[in-house]
């Protein structure tokens, strides 16, 4: 992917421009990290980009006020993001410039950026360049602003989450600049979107050091600010959507199927996740995401659900034709009655899951 990034460089650079790989790519790299994003800042405008390469869109993200002079470019079946060298003048909401101007200085650029660590690039030749020291602050595991932290957050707010994120992930610390802006500024928070919020959280919550990523927002008392409740209630943090179902915000969007996984989790957190009527109810799944995180074994859960007598209403040993000539009956809502009743008495061990046994409780109590 390296050699390929670096000959996309050559390209750009052979039409008279400069342009350098930056940010997370580089930064991985440097850690031997493996990394698939590789963004790219040129001296070329968007414009000029197209004219270079075929394969090019514009950048689409949550909020189109993002797409300040970037593209993405698919070459070799490599996607790179590429942004024009800029400057970007007054913020006005905690996020976005209320304006840019394209510059021919990569210094001016980097020095726009949220951290250190990701304003290291490489040159077409393979060289890290680092105006920042960026590498020296990688060496000393810390996270440290371009600017001032209370400028850099004032002007974009997400930074405060994107500087947990990055001291979780990499297990670095946070600069003594940062927390002190951060107790200061978290209120700014309020003001990002749940969506660009959520991105972060996520990323936090899918990481390896998730554990880490979460008692830091705790300790960095980030909770109202990001409108997260219940973070003690999570015990588990190997899976994302378990994770938000304890947290169980609303001010979140999620997927349909998020919804009533989260839904039912909150449900059977109040239940016993080793019952068999709730195992049956809401499945192996659900109940291992709300019984880890009360303490319960998923092996323990597992046990108990691999013991159900059946685990789905077509395990019952009897067909609703079975039941209606056994009562001489037409098939009529009086069948959800029996198999609710059959389902009950199967899963409490008080009835055999055979036919015969069935047919002859059918026929005495109905």
């Amino acid at each position: 992917m390296k050699d390929i990034a670096l000959e996309f460089l050559k390209i750009i650079e052979s039409k008279g421009f400069k342009a350098y790989i930056v940010g997370g790519f580089v930064r991985d790299y440097i850690m031997r990290l493996e990394s698939n994003d590789i963004d790219i800042t040129t001296s070329a405008t968007p414009r000029e980009i197209k004219k270079i390469f075929k394969d090019v869109e514009i950048k689409k993200n949550i909020d189109a006020r993002d797409n300040y002079g970037s593209i993405r470019v698919n070459y070799k079946n490599i996607i790179f993001e590429v942004t024009t060298f800029r400057e970007e003048m007054t913020y006005l909401d905690n996020r976005h410039p209320s304006s840019i101007r394209y510059v021919n200085d990569l210094n001016i650029d980097l020095k726009r950026r949220d951290f250190t660590i990701n304003a290291i690039c490489m040159d077409k030749d393979g060289e890290i360049i680092d105006p920042l020291n960026g590498e020296k602050d990688l060496e000393n595991k810390i996270i440290k602003t371009i600017v001032k932290s209370d400028k850099s957050f004032k002007d974009d707010a997400l930074r405060i989450l994107r500087a947990v994120r990055f001291a979780a992930t990499l297990n670095f610390k946070l600069s003594d600049d940062i927390l002190t802006s951060i107790s200061e500024n978290k209120h700014l928070l309020k003001n990002i979107s749940y969506e660009r919020k959520k991105i972060e959280l996520d990323k936090i919550f899918t990481s390896l050091r998730a554990k880490e990523g979460i008692d830091l927002i705790k300790k960095l008392d980030l909770e109202e600010a990001l409108d997260l409740e219940n973070l003690e209630r999570i015990q588990d943090y190997t899976d994302l959507v378990g994770i938000w179902s304890m947290i169980n915000s609303s001010y979140y969007k999620f997927t349909k199927h998020e919804k009533e996984l989260i839904k039912k989790v909150n449900i059977v957190y109040e239940l016993d996740n080793l019952d068999p009527i709730v195992l049956y109810k809401y499945g192996l799944y659900v109940n291992i995401l709300a019984g880890i995180n009360k303490g319960i074994s998923k092996k323990d859960i597992t046990i108990s659900y691999d013991k159900l007598p059946i685990k789905v209403k077509s395990d019952i040993d009897i067909t609703a034709k079975d039941i209606c000539s056994i009562l001489k009956k037409k098939p009529d809502s009086f069948l959800n009655d029996i198999y609710s009743n059959l389902e009950t008495l199967i899963l409490k061990g008080k009835l055999d899951n055979k036919k015969e046994d069935i047919l002859e409780y059918v026929k005495k109590n109905f």
